[in-house]
């Protein structure tokens, strides 16, 4: 199966790590210490268009992880993906 993240952003079930709310952890230091991380090593890629919501982490085939940040919030996305349907 494959959860769409937003703007034409497609991604196969089994490569999601995790889907997590920006808000809501952006708070801690080690999810801004991680984000920064990985916008310097060039692994986010930013599918929201516009103010993000959330973030997904997903395994990759080239990088150890790579980072979507999507406009869809956390329940959203995880509607679509215990739907086993892909919601354009």
């Amino acid at each position: 199966m494959y959860l769409h993240l937003g703007q034409n952003e497609i991604v196969p079930d089994h490569r999601i790590i995790g889907i997590f709310d920006l808000d809501k952890c952006s708070y801690e230091k080690r999810t801004r210490e991680y984000l920064a991380g990985a916008e310097k090593e060039g692994v986010v890629l930013d599918v929201s268009g516009d103010l993000p919501k959330s973030f997904v982490v997903c395994d990759h085939p080239y990088h150890p992880q790579i980072v979507y940040l999507s406009q869809l919030n956390t329940s959203t996305l995880k509607n679509r993906a215990e739907s086993g349907k892909l919601v354009l």
